[in-house]
């Protein structure tokens, strides 16, 4: 094992700065786990194994996995008007203006679509009105939502990344399960995996053990910037994990129990990746980004060689995504 080489590659995230921690799994087996530097620089509390970041996007293979938990109990359809389960777009659905040929009716916005980013739903982030300060929970973006008269294109003609999308998924979980999205988190998947500390977090509800915090480069230092307006969704950003927990989670993905959710459905803008639900897929690899403030994380499978790389890092700049990268190459360098 490339311990030293490894180090090297993270030694920007060693000592008293926003620290990282590095998950390495081959063939359902550990076989590389560090962290560097702080999880909470104010209180000098050190990152370890067992620290939760926020994950931001890499939320987003949860939420699916939730949605395709449903399907399989026969809750939901993935191809299901997401108007059954969220009518408060009815209204809007019927009156998108998005180009038309006369008389053809615009197409229902599905589950599936909101899985592989073709909804068109706007950005709800740039609906939030000037000035606003609250801090927006998942039911007010789709008040933000309900209220546009418009899609970025026709529903199921093209992929645009939608953050939006995933937040309305995690309130079609709450409504066809009956069960509040955290709620079914910990119950349908968490739990049973073995991921026993993983929360979607919700400020006054729930609680995150051991939790790193976010910061930003503020001159020769670190500033705190934990949290921001759009930091309280869930859906789309709102699970703090470990990479103990992980583990867990990297061992159901490589029993096959979410396989659909890896399977290619939609071309990005990347050059031969498409997405599926939850995951970019390429060419013998799975993989998400995860950024928000303070944080920005990375995963990657690649399946053939039965890997896995994760890192995890609390803070608003780096390249999780080429270090993940530089460190897969490194394992497979040794056969």
């Amino acid at each position: 094992m490339p311990r030293q080489s490894i180090d090297g590659l993270m030694r920007d995230y060693s000592g008293n700065v926003p620290g990282a921690t590095v998950l390495v799994v081959r063939e359902g087996q550990v076989v590389f786990r560090q962290s560097y530097g702080m999880a909470n620089l104010e209180e000098r509390v050190a990152s370890t194994s067992d620290t939760h970041y926020r994950l931001a996007s890499l939320t987003k293979q949860f939420t699916a996995a939730a949605i395709l938990t449903l399907a399989e109990r026969g809750r939901l359809s993935l191809d299901d008007p997401i108007t059954r389960f969220l009518p408060e777009l009815s209204v809007a659905q019927t009156l998108l203006s998005v180009p038309a040929q006369a008389g053809v009716p615009v197409p229902h916005i599905t589950i599936r679509h909101l899985l592989t980013h073709t909804s068109g739903l706007y950005d709800y982030e740039d609906l939030i009105p000037p000035g606003a300060t609250k801090q927006l929970k998942d039911i007010d973006v789709l008040h933000l939502l309900e209220a546009q008269r418009s899609t970025y294109f026709p529903p199921g003609s093209r992929y645009r990344y939608s953050n939006s999308g995933y937040v309305l998924l995690a309130l079609v979980v709450e409504r066809a399960s009956g069960q509040r999205f955290a709620d079914f988190l910990r119950q349908s998947i968490f739990e049973p995996i073995g991921m026993k500390s993983s929360v979607a977090f919700e400020e006054g509800i729930s609680s995150v053990p051991n939790r790193a915090y976010g910061y930003s480069r503020e001159g020769s230092g670190w500033r705190r910037t934990d949290q921001s307006i759009t930091s309280a969704t869930l859906g789309d950003g709102g699970i703090y994990t470990s990479v103990d927990d992980l583990v867990f989670w990297l061992r159901a993905l490589d029993s096959g129990r979410f396989d659909a959710a890896i399977q290619p459905q939609v071309a990005t803008d990347e050059p031969h990746v498409h997405y599926g639900f939850g995951w970019y897929v390429g060419s013998g690899a799975f993989w998400h980004h995860g950024e928000t403030m303070g944080f920005r994380n990375f995963v990657i499978r690649f399946p053939d060689q039965h890997l896995a790389v994760v890192v995890l890092t609390n803070r608003n700049e780096g390249t999780p995504r080429e270090m993940a990268l530089a460190i897969a190459d490194l394992i497979l360098s040794e056969g």
